[in-house]
């Protein structure tokens, strides 16, 4: 199963499913794209093997440039996305698609702080297992209390992801920055 209905929480079990769709989606949007994005990542909980999370392929796009942006937008939305703008996060252009919501598009521009910071934070609890845990009980639980409010889920797990985020920055064995891209060894 994916997909999820607008403004709620529901989480499931990790499934290889989610990487063989985010796979799908993003040789789709290359077509789409005309092979000129720069890079696609497959972000957030369905990335990360082991975590229960809400059943949305989250994909962050970077381009050189903002400049075009309104061909981007022409350019996704012809793929089936909508645009939802910032989206509350400036630097970030943010993009849904289906009904209900089965992904969630994260454009933004080489050089911006949320694609390190997403990259980063999946490739810590990729190599801290017992991290991903503690991070998949805490959502377990904020799941629970918010399963109606996915605004306040979000805003209650911020202060969690923000401490591993802390954590993963002094972790130099499994992180490495080059170029202000986050990769790991």
């Amino acid at each position: 199963m994916i997909g999820l209905k607008t403004g709620t929480v529901k989480l499931s079990h990790y499934t290889t499913l989610w990487r063989n769709r985010y796979r799908a989606e993003e040789r789709r949007l290359r077509l789409y794209t005309e092979g000129s994005v720069y890079l696609l990542e497959h972000i957030g909980s369905t990335a990360i093997q082991g975590l229960d999370a809400k059943p949305i392929i989250d994909i962050a796009m970077m381009i050189p440039t903002l400049r075009r942006q309104a061909l981007w937008i022409k350019r996704l939305e012809a793929a089936g996305y909508t645009y939802k703008g910032e989206y509350g996060l400036p630097g970030r252009h943010f993009f849904t698609r289906g009904n209900p919501v089965t992904h969630h598009l994260h454009l933004v521009a080489k050089g911006c702080d949320h694609w390190t910071r997403w990259l980063l934070f999946r490739d810590y609890l990729r190599a801290h297992p017992e991290e991903a845990q503690n991070y998949n009980k805490a959502k377990k639980n904020l799941a629970r209390k918010y399963s109606q409010n996915r605004v306040a889920y979000t805003q209650a797990k911020t202060p969690i992801i923000n401490a591993i985020l802390e954590k993963a920055k002094k972790d130099k064995k499994t992180i490495k920055f080059v170029d202000g891209i986050v990769s790991s060894d």
